[in-house]
């Protein structure tokens, strides 16, 4: 299950709940002041490849891996 963040619009204090991606919109109480007028958040998050594709397909030399290369120009 994924951590969702939320805003209370009564305290104003984000808080973070682990959910059901089915529930992710359904309403919760602040974890702080028990108020029902909360608010989901965009979480944002970091990933780092090291230079390499994660995802996709890449057309690249084979040589390369897809970064800086003056063989094939990725």
């Amino acid at each position: 299950m994924p951590v969702y963040e939320y805003a209370c619009l009564d305290c104003g204090q984000p808080f973070e709940a682990l959910r059901k991606m089915a529930d992710s919109d359904v309403p919760i109480a602040c974890a702080h002041c028990h108020g029902d007028r909360t608010t989901r958040q965009l979480s944002v998050f970091f990933a780092q490849s090291g230079g390499r594709a994660l995802s996709g397909t890449s057309q690249s030399c084979g040589a390369c891996s897809g970064g800086s290369c003056s063989t094939c120009g990725h």
